[in-house]
């Protein structure tokens, strides 16, 4: 038996929306036979999948063991367009593989001449330009025909929040990622074939500060790349019939404000549930009251596609006790030092505020300790709307915690109503080591939550103070042992990318990455 399996693309798996216009492919081979090596590889590239007739590159049979990085050599690739790819190998044994089932990846917009999107920013005055509250953007528009496939483009000058009919769009977070703003910015690919309804519609954004225009670094700066938030989005949907539909940003869309007061990665967030705009991006929503977006005039020749992976929710964590410290504080036990945030159920009347605070540690006598926090509030204020039970979790923050302490919760505070949500780029963990010493285990344990806890797009020095910021050095002294927890390849190159973008006249490397 020899097979061809876990076949990749530029590392990912049925990409879509890439923008390298020679991809690298790489697979591996499964054998029942021991020593088994490959000795040649054969690779079909094809728009079909089926009977891969309309083929753009055949390899033809390639005398090599090499099974990483085999450069895309056919026709050029097209934007929007799909292609997909299937590989036999022979090996040392002289057997030869069938064909692999075919998988594909997908490409993304290649030219900035494509970008038919504009860049807008909500127009909600004085008051609202300088205002901490999370803009919210919408736009209805109809379908005509049955849908075959859609896609949307997106991006922002800030983070952003996607949502569509209602839903949000994708399971990504902190999209679209700390790059290196001025010199280059992703745009992120969403599949939302299944989205769509067949009449009206409704696409929704959420914009947040994040590292573009909040907060960030020990010294109070805020507005370091610019002081306006904005969203680019295009949405292109296919018909049954072949026409084709470019919905965009632009000028039509309206804008207001909403629950979210405030919402910074040092911070934390103030959410007041009264102010909920209730099926906002559904298009049943009446927005008449809402105000108007201003076009910005910045260029589109920055955008790249997506190149790391993405930060997502990875795992749940229970608290594991209630501490009532010596100054009598309700403090929570996570039982682990973990990096993201905290999901919680309330209910009780309108108007109550319930206050969550977050630590890493407690002092020696045991109270609950921020001192080391410097500046970073890390302090979640969530007001209840008073409608029966109420869950709730932040947006555009994230906490580095094991401690939390709760203030104004109505009723009796149960562990059940209290989840923690670990979030960090979504790398698959590819190495572990354990043995019989369970010290050792133990180190090996934190390193692991290490990495977890700075590893949120770009590889951090800390995830908890006024501080998050990507020291080179951490990262050089770290990278080895990264890359054998986890598959960091995506991840580097994201961030190396912007370490050259941010490389000094003279050759030199400024201390943090971005800068």
């Amino acid at each position: 038996m020899l097979e061809v399996k876990d076949l990749r693309c530029e590392y990912k798996v049925n990409p879509i929306g890439i923008d390298v216009t020679r991809p690298r492919l790489s697979w591996k081979i499964k054998s029942d036979l021991r020593g088994v090596l490959q000795t040649a590889y054969h690779v079909q590239v094809s728009h079909d999948d089926i009977t891969f007739a309309n083929i753009v590159w055949d390899s033809g049979k390639i005398n090599t063991d090499q099974s990483i990085h085999i450069e895309y050599n056919g026709s050029t690739l097209r934007s929007r367009a799909r292609y997909y790819y299937r590989v036999k190998v022979w090996d040392n044994k002289g057997n030869v593989s069938g064909w692999s089932e075919p998988v594909f990846w997908e490409m993304g917009l290649l030219s900035a001449s494509e970008w038919q999107a504009l860049w807008i920013t909500p127009d909600l005055g004085v008051d609202g330009q300088n205002s901490e509250a999370c803009p919210m953007l919408r736009k209805t528009f109809k379908t005509n025909g049955k849908v075959k496939s859609a896609r949307i483009y997106a991006t922002g000058l800030g983070l952003y929040e996607l949502y569509l009919n209602g839903a949000r769009v994708g399971d990504w977070l902190f999209t679209p990622g700390w790059t290196s703003y001025n010199k280059w910015i992703q745009y992120q690919t969403y599949d939302i074939t299944e989205m769509l309804s067949n009449e009206e519609n409704a696409i929704g954004i959420v914009l947040g500060n994040g590292w573009y225009k909040g907060n960030i670094g020990w010294e109070g700066n805020i507005n370091i790349y610019n002081n306006k938030l904005a969203a680019l989005v295009q949405m292109h949907i296919t018909y049954e019939d072949g026409k084709e539909e470019v919905v965009v940003t632009d000028d039509s869309w309206k804008a207001s404000t909403g629950p979210i007061l405030m919402s910074e990665i040092y911070h934390g967030e103030i959410y007041d549930a009264r102010l909920e705009k209730d099926g906002w991006s559904t298009k049943d929503y009446d927005d008449s009251e809402w105000q108007g977006v201003k076009v910005l005039d910045k260029p589109k020749d920055t955008l790249v596609a997506q190149v790391s992976v993405p930060v997502r929710k990875i795992e749940e964590i229970k608290p594991v006790a209630v501490i009532t410290t010596p100054s009598g504080e309700t403090v929570l036990d996570m039982g682990q030092n973990m990096v993201g945030w905290l999901r919680f159920a309330v209910e009780g009347e309108a108007g109550t505020v319930v206050t969550i605070k977050h630590a890493e540690v407690l002092d020696k006598e045991g109270n609950f300790y921020t001192e080391n926090l410097r500046s970073a509030k890390q302090t979640i204020q969530y007001t209840l709307k008073g409608q029966g039970l109420e869950v709730f979790e932040p947006h555009f923050t994230f906490q580095g915690f094991r401690y939390v302490k709760v203030e104004g919760y109505p009723g009796s505070l149960s562990l059940d109503n209290f989840t923690g949500i670990v979030i960090h780029s979504d790398m698959e963990q590819t190495g572990s080591f354990k043995c019989s010493d369970e010290l050792v285990n133990q180190l090996q344990h934190n390193i692991l939550w290490g990495q977890k806890g700075n590893f949120l797009d770009v590889p951090t020095d800390c995830p908890q103070r006024d501080e998050r910021l990507g020291w080179t050095g951490d990262a050089q002294v770290f990278i080895r042992t990264a890359s054998f927890n986890m598959n960091t390849a995506s991840f580097f190159t994201k961030w190396l990318k912007d370490l050259k973008s941010d490389q000094l006249d003279n050759g030199g490397v400024p201390y943090v990455i971005p800068h």
